[in-house]
């Protein structure tokens, strides 16, 4: 499985528009080669390098297996949002109050539907994809505030 982003290449730049120096839109994400036998995926967005630990920006999960592209400032139709670190659903734009941070996205190939419900944070998240993972991608973006 691989993610990539019409947006920012691996370990590059994100762009402007996708932090809190611009719009905070989410970054447009491509997804492909899903395992065959998948049955939902979830995306997680989060920042390690934050000053309290690592930060969720982004909570996705039964997003459709077939699903190719996630387009920028949206959510695929018919998943579930979870809680970030800001307390609340949907992206939360990168906003980094020192230095250069690293924002993981990662999507996650799953053997089954999550029974969770909305709001549900990242620990809650992980331990719910436990033993159901069948593959899983990611790409980083880095960011410094202007």
């Amino acid at each position: 499985m691989k993610l990539t982003s019409p947006a920012f290449t691996n370990n590059s730049k994100l762009p402007a528009k996708c932090t809190c120096d611009g719009q905070g839109i989410n970054p447009p994400l491509t997804i492909v080669e899903v395992p065959d036998n998948a049955q939902s995926l979830a995306l997680v967005a989060d920042d390690p390098d934050a000053p309290s630990g690592n930060f969720v920006h982004w909570l996705v999960w039964n997003i459709d297996p077939k699903t190719t592209d996630i387009a920028e400032n949206s959510v695929p139709g018919a998943s579930n949002l979870g809680k970030t670190s800001a307390g609340r659903t949907g992206y939360v734009a990168p906003c980094p109050p020192s230095g250069t941070h690293r924002y993981f996205f990662k999507v996650y190939a799953l053997d089954i539907k999550l029974d969770l419900t909305p709001n549900t944070g990242a620990d809650n998240l992980a331990k719910a994809m436990q033993g159901h993972i069948l593959d899983s991608a990611e790409i980083i973006g880095l960011y410094q505030r202007k």
